[in-house]
């Protein structure tokens, strides 16, 4: 397969992916305001905190209302992480590889882009933002759907796969982390139903609060972060994510899931097999956002690992090799 093939059925699925998992960050809020009391006020900052684009938001933006966050992360043309950049970058790229991907693929990537574009338009974000947020994540749900029914399982099959689990496995991460950044009233607050009502709008904004109720009943800040980080069956899990990415670069390269032949497969073996003998216990203790910190840069190594090994056009210039940068960049 072209590098240039696979790069951007690649970038095609992280870019949907991530539009998807915006909407379960400002999800995270919507859910907020309608649990907390209302003399907490709500908190928008941390928002913008948690997706590393503080900078940019403070280029154009005086001060991270509810109006100026959402118009930010959801229909800001200028940020490349809001949700309309991310499903038009997705759409172009489905359009550069439509002879690869099923026609259905295609036309779900079009309606969903359209989607947004008439949102953005019409401002029907601000009059009922669940339902919009949720059309969002419904329209990603349905492109999964019809690319596992229509398109063949083969080798750009599994690089959408790698895509999507490893945007998947960040913004889990991510969406844990919010928990950082979020502001309780003081410290006496910590285990209070304050404390866990924040702890279950995280959950579902992951879609894991009855997965997670299956198996603990109750809401515990360490079980909230054992069940995101290192459970094995739940799908959107960091852990579960890593597996399944490292089953579809293995059947790229064809070599054996207890061997290496590339740097991705090496840092992404390495990190699952840390996973592997690490409980939660030594992961608070250590301090879950360090942990979230590291893991999200260990990330963003299996994604330079990639595209090094699959995509980079490569040069040698006395015996050292050159990577030739792309414009599809994190």
């Amino acid at each position: 397969m072209l590098s240039r093939v696979a790069n951007s059925i690649y970038w095609m699925s992280r870019y949907l992916e991530r539009a998807e998992n915006v909407a379960r960050f400002i999800e995270v809020n919507l859910n907020l305001s309608l649990d907390m009391p209302s003399e907490f006020g709500e908190q928008w900052a941390p928002l913008v905190n948690i997706t590393g684009d503080h900078a940019e938001f403070s280029k154009r933006y005086s001060e991270p209302t509810r109006e100026n966050v959402m118009h930010f992360l959801t229909f800001d043309r200028e940020n490349p992480n809001s949700i309309f950049s991310c499903v038009r970058n997705a759409r172009e790229n489905a359009r550069s590889v439509r002879e690869i991907i099923s026609s259905e693929m295609w036309e779900q990537a079009n309606r969903f882009y359209l989607l947004v574009k008439d949102a953005a338009t019409n401002k029907a974000v601000t009059k009922n933002p669940h339902d919009f947020y949720t059309a969002v994540k419904m329209a990603s749900h349905l492109f999964d759907g019809i690319t596992e029914a229509t398109m063949s399982h083969g080798e750009a099959w599994h690089f959408l796969q790698v895509g999507e689990l490893l945007e998947r496995a960040d913004k889990t991460s991510r969406i844990l982390d919010v928990k950082y950044f979020i502001l309780l009233p003081d410290v006496s607050s910590l285990g209070t139903t304050i404390d866990n009502i924040q702890w279950a709008a995280l959950l579902k904004s992951a879609s894991a609060l009855e997965m997670y109720r299956k198996h603990f009943k109750q809401i515990n800040p360490s079980k909230v972060a054992d069940f995101l980080i290192l459970n094995r069956e739940f799908p959107r899990s960091v852990h579960s994510c890593l597996d399944r990415t490292a089953d579809s670069l293995h059947a790229i390269t064809g070599s054996p899931l207890d061997a290496f032949s590339n740097k991705a497969e090496q840092r992404l073996g390495r990190l699952l097999g840390e996973l592997n003998y690490t409980q939660i216990d030594e992961i608070i203790t250590g301090g879950l956002h360090d942990f979230l910190d590291g893991l999200q840069t260990r990330l963003n190594q299996i994604d330079d690992g990639i595209f090094e090994t699959f995509f980079a056009l490569r040069t040698v210039t006395n015996g050292n090799p050159h990577y030739q940068t792309q414009s599809q960049m994190q």
